[in-house]
């Protein structure tokens, strides 16, 4: 546990450095690997100085919502003001007591939705530490059967009836305002399609799902965060991000 709270304080500072300036925190990168999956980035602790030398020097914020730990993986859900209000998911993987590689997923401010949630707002609690591993298992075949093969008719055993709290912007609450959103883009034409599971990380209740896949024709990184209660799937929020062309990429380990 002492190890656990060590990599998860280590992960706030380094996520805190755009907002205090702090140099120390690189200390906790490792300098001989640090694999690098934010696009915008160069790979190694040098890109990542980089990176920071190009943000502007006032107004950034960090406030993390959520913070997790999974085995070697510690992953927040943060707002962000860079400057310009965003969302997003972090996950930074430790080897040895250092950060040996990083990914992310932002997305522009938006929201609050129909029912009022915003994107991050609602439970922060870490509970049932020990059904992690079957609440991660649930969340598999939720994805697997629902938002890749797309088994609609099977809704309903991942959720307690409609009773289901959303985040996302363009969305209602229940399975009801699942159903209709999804039904809306098909209308419109709008390709919304999940077709592969890079990651999933949970820590009690929560689970992190991150995939790939394509929003309105473009390849898309979905990074889908879910509560779960009495074994179902009880509240969601997500970043939805497009992959950039492989030209604009400024290392080349990709996404994922």
């Amino acid at each position: 546990m002492e190890r656990e709270n060590l990599s998860k304080q280590k992960a706030v500072e380094v996520l805190k450095i755009l907002e205090t300036g702090s140099k120390e925190p690189v200390g906790y990168l490792n300098p001989d690997k640090f694999i690098q999956h934010d696009l915008n980035a160069a790979d190694g602790v040098e890109g990542f100085e980089a990176l920071l030398a190009e943000l502007p020097d006032s107004e950034i914020r960090v406030n993390i919502i959520r913070l997790f730990q999974d085995g070697e993986y510690v992953f927040a859900h943060c707002e962000y003001n860079l400057p310009g209000p965003m969302v997003g998911f972090e996950i930074l993987r430790f080897e040895d007591g250092l950060i040996v590689e990083h990914w992310d997923n932002l997305q522009e401010t938006a929201g609050p939705n129909q029912d009022g949630h915003t994107m991050t707002d609602g439970p922060v609690e870490i509970t049932d530490i020990d059904k992690a591993s079957e609440n991660k298992e649930l969340v598999r075949n939720f994805a697997e059967e629902i938002l890749v093969r797309g088994n609609i008719d099977k809704l309903e055993d991942y959720f307690h009836g409609d009773n289901y709290i959303q985040h996302n912007p363009l969305m209602g609450d229940g399975l009801s305002g699942f159903i209709k959103a999804f039904e809306e883009m098909a209308k419109e034409g709008i390709t919304f399609k999940y077709d592969k599971i890079h990651f999933i990380l949970g820590e009690g209740n929560f689970v992190l799902l991150v995939s790939e896949g394509l929003f309105t024709g473009s390849r898309t990184a979905f990074y889908d965060l879910f509560r779960i209660e009495n074994g179902k799937i009880a509240e969601h929020w997500d970043v939805i991000q497009a992959i950039p062309p492989r030209e604009e990429w400024k290392n080349s380990n990709g996404k994922f």
